[in-house]
């Protein structure tokens, strides 16, 4: 530490730092007035010939370096312009700092001032620019001035899409790592994305198929024609809005018509065949998702969700954009529906890693899309997510704008989608507003209490189903009384009522852990509201708009379908949904289609579109792996030449069964065994085979949707197992070595039995016939 300078010392110190910073000042002022700059020079700006005056300012300046020790300001950024006038404030070598002058100050805030204001200036330019390169654009947003609050909350962030990112800040950055490199994801390792690219809703991984450009998806908005049908078949009041469709080229049709010849076929290793062929077809990847989940392999079925995300979010290009919150996707067309499932997927496989964030800015997204009906039922998801990732005041806000919105606009009760009339939103708000209220450590709990209060009155049915999840006790008059009965079904329920004790039981379902750390205000609540009941709860407003609102047959198809997506979680939930719902033929690529569907995958959609299958021959190699599958299901060589004589007898299974003899055996081997047997006594008495309209041997049966026990895709042990997807890429060379061939099950003996009813005892195999003792040269044994 160096010695302290006395007076004399500090002021020599002083006067060279003056003439060093003259020299400085005059040439930034060339040739202006010779005061000092501000906060420019150092001791010399305060030293004067005076003893007393030089006493008198280094105790100012004593005083000012304590203070400086104690609190030091942050540096305030300025202007270029302004650096001209002030600059900082330059130490002394004796440790002390000068002070700052007043005009230092005011020169900041001006310098503050102008770049505010600059920034505003070019911000309102460029806004003006916009409006006039696009008046629709502006046209929308004075039109949609009203609902302008909903549309700020529904734009999704770009930053909370991402499940690594969440994974990281709960685990670290090197445990996800580890996991990802451990687990791997599918696909060859030797086929790696040449560049990186990029993506909102996924992180492409390098062992993907190499990504073109929109392998065949494009986007268009709808016509002004088409909205006016859609706004007249939901019976909507026209809004302003901009609704957008995904279109199919020629290829891709083709390609979705071999994967709906796939599904009907029920064959699993048909779409790793079709993935060979077009790597991102959307339906075949979530196809081969499900088959990953049903095998309880969740890290593949995760990995083509991704995928099939992918593929889409390549298509939107140009003024869509689906993070705004001002666009939306038309449900009604089909070739929209498969985004709309793989976003539901991915709620679902999010929810299962423990990403609830994450999973409700996927929510946001697909109630972003179509918030008037809702298809897939993202609402159902958002009253838990909102308060298990703690958006309390987001879920507040959705509750009001929508609750505000009916009052302005009663007349469209029953026609768009309303989250304030559904019951498990009214509970949500209430926890919402208790939760927020714990988190301020407010001692005011009235606003949570009365929106409990008022939900409880609204909907009782959630009652005695939230009581029994937090394990509380509700009093003997409530349990005993017929308004807060348990549900189990929707026999002698109408449609409505159904649906509303279908989403009690969702939400008490799904929010019990919520609520366990408030089951005693919850239980106090409930007692204080129903001291004394009548014979009968009168009936709220609340509850009378949502009865009238779930008369709405395409709103109580979007519940169901979320029923149906979710099976594997909601399968007790079936009671609810109707007979004749559960009856409707529907795949699970297109679960469920509305009732107002524009197009589906039907005769129509693919009119015109070749058939891939028929379009080659299938090589060689494909010859010899399909001979391989089939001797290993069917050992006996007498016996596949029968199965083939009996395919070749009847052209039609050609069409039925692009994939050949294999993939009729396959469809055979799934079959009941009085179907089978009514096939074959059919062919063998010869069958009206060509009458218009049925299948020769009378094998119209095989249509796998009117064969009872059947569904369209085999899942868990359904035959054939997938390849590995080297295995069935069409660019491959033929491979000379040999490949390993998977462990498929024979056919069963059943069949094996009808076969030799029908067509005798098969021949001795040529394996029996080498066994047999060797004749002389005369024949004789």
């Amino acid at each position: 530490m160096p010695p302290r300078l006395n007076k004399r010392q500090q002021r020599e110190l002083g006067e060279l730092e003056a003439l060093g910073s003259s020299s400085k000042t005059a040439e930034v002022s060339s040739g202006e007035d010779d005061e000092p700059t501000q906060g420019h020079s150092g001791f010399s700006t305060f030293l004067t010939p005076d003893d007393n005056n030089e006493s008198e300012m280094e105790g100012e300046q004593r005083v000012k370096s304590r203070k400086s020790k104690k609190k030091k300001k942050k540096p305030v950024e300025i202007s270029s312009k302004e650096t001209e006038e002030v600059e900082p404030v330059k130490p002394s070598r004796a440790g002390t700092t000068a002070l700052p002058v007043k005009n230092e100050k005011k020169a900041l805030k001006k310098a503050k001032a102008k770049e505010k204001k600059a920034a505003n200036d070019e911000l309102d330019q460029a806004l003006a620019e916009l409006s006039i390169k696009y008046p629709a654009s502006q046209k929308i947003s004075h039109a949609s001035a009203g609902r302008r609050s909903l549309a700020d909350l529904l734009v999704v962030s770009l930053q909370h899409l991402d499940s690594e990112a969440e994974l990281k800040k709960f685990f670290g950055a090197r445990v996800v790592q580890a996991n990802r490199s451990g687990s791997g994801s599918a696909g060859s390792p030797s086929r790696r994305q040449g560049a990186a690219v990029r993506s909102h809703l996924t992180r492409p991984q390098p062992t993907w198929w190499a990504a073109k450009q929109r392998e065949g998806l494009s986007i268009r908005i709808l016509s002004e024609e088409e909205v006016a049908v859609k706004v007249k078949h939901n019976g909507w009041e026209p809004i302003e809005e901009t609704w957008w469709t995904v279109e199919y080229s020629k290829k891709y049709r083709s390609m979705t018509k071999a994967f709906m010849q796939t599904v009907l076929s029920g064959d699993p290793q048909g779409f790793w065949d079709l993935l060979g062929k077009s790597p991102w077809h959307a339906d075949t990847l979530l196809q081969v998702s499900e088959v990953y989940r049903h095998r309880e392999e969740h890290a593949q079925a995760f990995d083509f969700v991704d995928r099939a995300l992918f593929t889409y979010e390549r298509s939107f290009i140009g003024a869509f954009n689906f993070t705004t919150g001002l666009n939306r996707l038309d449900f009604d067309h089909v070739e929209n529906r498969p985004f709309f499932l793989a976003v539901h997927r991915q709620i679902a496989d999010l929810q299962r890693r423990g990403c609830v964030r994450t999973s409700f800015e996927f929510a946001r997204l697909l109630f972003s899309l179509d918030p008037w009906t809702d298809p897939h039922g993202s609402l159902l998801h958002l009253d838990f997510l909102a308060i298990k990732c703690g958006m309390y005041q987001w879920l507040i806000d959705v509750f009001d704008v929508f609750a505000a919105r009916r009052k302005e606009r009663p007349g469209e009760i029953g026609g768009r989608m309303d989250p304030s009339l559904l019951p498990g939103w009214s509970y949500a708000k209430a926890l919402a507003l208790r939760s927020d209220e714990v988190a301020k450590k407010s001692k005011d709990h009235q606003p949570s209490t009365d929106a409990l209060k008022e939900a409880i009155k609204d909907f009782p049915s959630i009652v005695p189903l939230l009581a029994d999840k937090i394990d509380g006790s509700l009093p003997a008059s409530i349990r005993a009384h017929p308004d807060f009965r348990i549900q189990t079904d929707s026999n002698s329920l109408s449609d409505p009522v159904a649906t509303l004790h279908l989403l009690s039981h969702l939400y008490a379902q799904r929010s019990g852990v919520a609520w366990k750390e408030h089951t005693a205000w919850f239980i106090d609540t409930i007692s204080d509201s129903f001291s004394a009941l009548p014979s009968s709860l009168p009936v709220t407003e609340r509850r009378k708009d949502f009865l009238s609102l779930y008369q709405n047959q395409n709103l109580r198809f979007s519940v169901y379908r979320h029923i149906i997506v979710l099976e594997s979680t909601n399968r007790r939930l079936f009671g609810f949904i109707p007979r004749q719902v559960q009856e409707i033929k529907s795949l699970s690529c297109d679960p469920l289609p509305p009732p107002t569907a524009t197009t589906r995958y039907d005769e129509r959609f693919f009119d015109g579109v070749d058939d891939l299958f028929s379009l080659r021959m299938r090589t060689r190699r494909e010859r010899t792996l399909d001979e391989r599958r089939l001797a290993q299901m069917i050992p006996d060589a007498a016996a596949r030449q029968q199965l083939q004589a009996l395919f070749n007898a009847n052209p039609n299974f050609a069409e039925r069964f692009p994939g050949g003899i294999l993939q009729f055996v396959q469809a055979i081997e799934q079959l009941p065994e009085d179907v089978v047997e009514d096939m074959m006594m059919m062919e063998m008495m010869g069958g009206d085979a060509h009458n218009a309209g049925v299948m020769p041997g009378g094998l119209d049966i095989l249509d796998l949707n009117e064969v009872p026990g059947m569904v369209p895709v085999p899942v868990g042990g359904a035959a054939g197992l997938p390849q590995e997807e080297d295995d069935v890429l069409e660019n491959e060379e033929e491979e000379e070595e040999e490949e390993e061939e998977e462990d498929i099950s024979p056919i069963p003996r059943v069949i094996m039995n009808l076969l030799g009813r029908f067509w005798g005892r098969p021949a001795a195999s040529e394996e029996s016939s080498s066994e047999e003792e060797p004749r002389d040269d005369n024949g004789v044994d």
